[in-house]
């Protein structure tokens, strides 16, 4: 439970740190050595990191997986440094890359994730939740970055639907996802940020958007779950209806005969 709360605080140990970004703590480290990120605050024995490190440590993934270099990271980091306001450049660029889900990631053996979900992840299925990124392997060990979603799996798959059935959903539902997404976020991007060109916006305006962005997220959800639910009522009605009704009308059919007699 003080895992827990530390960090709906904001604060974490190098491994609570380490997990929430999806980094290893050696990395970590590393970059805490090349002064990519800020020393730790310390508390006795224990180093504290906060937020904004983990907000730090996800632009450096982002920029690694853009083909930068850890120098030219560093170079970027001494540039905004030695800048005026780079808290609010921090601050929008939080806004930004910061999951838009509080889950955090689990790391399972294959032995446990056996344990757990039983021989579904095995085989075929086990190669297609791969290539979905249901499931990464990184070393050892899997890293799973929507637990919630393989419970809900787990858990079809027990009612008698074939896992590879669902995931064959979830690439369809993720194309389609990713695209109504690409066109929201282009919305934000055209009426909003294209004013600023190139250039990085005033701090002020540069809080602003920040701002924005994190009240966007959760109108998202708002005006997603409802399309999701309004979805499923009509394929449930079209698709189970007819059987439904076959059902209801089967039940009462022994009683008709009786009036008809």
């Amino acid at each position: 439970m003080a895992q827990s709360g530390k960090q709906e605080s904001g604060e974490f140990s190098i491994d609570q740190l380490a997990r929430a970004s999806g980094m290893t703590v050696r990395n970590i480290r590393v970059y805490q050595e090349r002064g990519l990120i800020p020393p730790p605050e310390r508390r006795g024995r224990k180093g504290i990191y906060s937020e904004t490190h983990l907000s730090r440590l996800r632009i450096i993934g982002r920029l690694l997986e853009r083909g930068y270099t850890l120098n030219n990271i560093a170079e970027l980091v001494e540039s905004w440094e030695s800048g005026n306001g780079i808290e609010h450049i921090l601050g929008l660029e939080k806004a930004v890359v910061s999951p838009w889900s509080d889950e955090l990631p689990e790391f399972v053996t294959k032995r446990e994730l056996v344990q757990r979900f039983g021989s579904i992840f095995m085989g075929s299925a086990l190669k297609r939740a791969e290539e979905l990124e249901l499931i990464i392997p990184e070393g050892r060990r899997y890293r799973i970055p929507s637990p919630r979603i393989l419970h809900a799996g787990s858990e079809l798959a027990k009612t008698g639907i074939p896992l590879e059935d669902m995931l064959d959903v979830v690439a369809y539902l993720r194309h389609n996802v990713e695209q109504a997404a690409e066109e929201m976020v282009k919305l934000v991007e055209r009426h909003i940020f294209s004013r600023y060109g190139q250039h990085m916006p005033p701090p002020g305006e540069s809080e602003e958007l920040a701002q924005l962005i994190w009240r966007l997220r959760p109108l998202v959800e708002m005006a997603v779950l409802p399309e999701v639910a309004r979805a499923m009522q009509k394929a449930a009605d079209r698709h189970l209806g007819d059987r439904l009704a076959y059902i209801l009308d089967h039940l009462n059919l022994p009683e008709s005969q009786d009036n008809s007699g």
